[in-house]
């Protein structure tokens, strides 16, 4: 995806612990769809969304975006 080529991705991202990486990268790809779905475009602040992360976050089991 585009976005990781972004070094504000990238500089998140390494702010994590390796073992947190896909999660990270989940919660980025289901955030920028759904505000890509809601507002037309998919922004994501990507420090706040590590914190979030770092902090505890996890998706629920079996939750994924909708492709359509």
């Amino acid at each position: 995806m585009n976005y990781e080529k972004s070094e504000k991705y990238q500089k998140a991202r390494d702010s994590l612990p390796e073992s947190l990486h896909q999660v990270f990268r989940q919660m980025i790809e289901e955030y920028s769809y759904h505000t890509h779905r809601m507002y037309g475009r998919g922004y994501v602040a990507y420090a706040v969304l590590a914190e979030l992360v770092r902090d505890g976050w996890r998706p629920p089991a079996g939750n994924s975006p909708d492709p359509s």
